[in-house]
């Protein structure tokens, strides 16, 4: 079955807000004790912000913590994170991005967002590229995070489309792992190239085009 459709992740492939990510859990891992590096802030990469906070709380040393104090943590993440996010522009999305998505739309294929943020939507607006996806699939609509493959799955859906008609692209290991899981083809590009298990393997995000011909 040909391809139909393209499923994007969003951090690290459309745009970069790791460095946000990571001086908002840093912020709030200095409050609590708990060591936290760029390292620690790499297993982040695709995770749901409750899976996150998991992991950054395996050196956390303190008191133990219920349900609503992880909850309130959370949110005091969220809320440093969406206040750098505040300073980002459509000058942060390349040109190179802007034209590719272009293209592969006007080639016919569908075009969707498939990233476990729950703040996806807020970023495509600040960066104006709310118009270039036909569908959202994120953060807000699924209940597990990459690898396992629901945010891509109900991306398809979304789309009308059969897993094996879509390509997922990604920068993260545990994103390529969720297409897969899900059935479609991967392409990685950035970090996610060294972990050799996608179909296609992306220089620059404009070598899609040599794909989706």
């Amino acid at each position: 079955m040909s391809l139909k459709a393209v499923i994007f992740d969003l951090d690290g492939v459309i745009v970069f807000t790791d460095q946000f990510h990571y001086q908002a859990w840093k912020q709030m891992a200095d409050r609590m004790g708990s060591y936290f590096d760029e390292e620690i802030n790499n297993r982040l990469r695709g995770v749901s912000r409750m899976d996150s906070l998991e992991i950054i709380l395996e050196r956390y040393e303190g008191e133990p913590l219920d349900d609503e104090k992880k909850m309130e943590l959370a949110t005091e993440k969220n809320e440093a994170y969406r206040s750098l996010l505040a300073t980002i522009t459509p000058a942060d999305v390349s040109d190179e991005v802007r034209g590719t998505l272009a293209e592969i739309r006007q080639r016919g294929y569908g075009i969707a967002l498939g990233s476990s943020s729950k703040n996806a939507k807020f970023i495509l607006e600040r960066v104006g590229l709310t118009g270039a996806f036909d569908q959202i699939s994120d953060g807000t609509n699924i209940t597990r995070s990459k690898p396992d493959p629901e945010v891509f799955v109900k991306a398809a859906q979304f789309l009308g489309r059969e897993p094996q008609e879509c390509l997922v692209v990604e920068d993260a290991e545990a994103g390529i792992d969720a297409g897969i899981a899900g059935g479609m083809l991967t392409a990685a590009i950035g970090d996610a190239v060294n972990c050799k298990k996608a179909d296609y393997e992306l220089g620059t995000f404009s070598d899609l085009l040599q794909i989706l011909v």
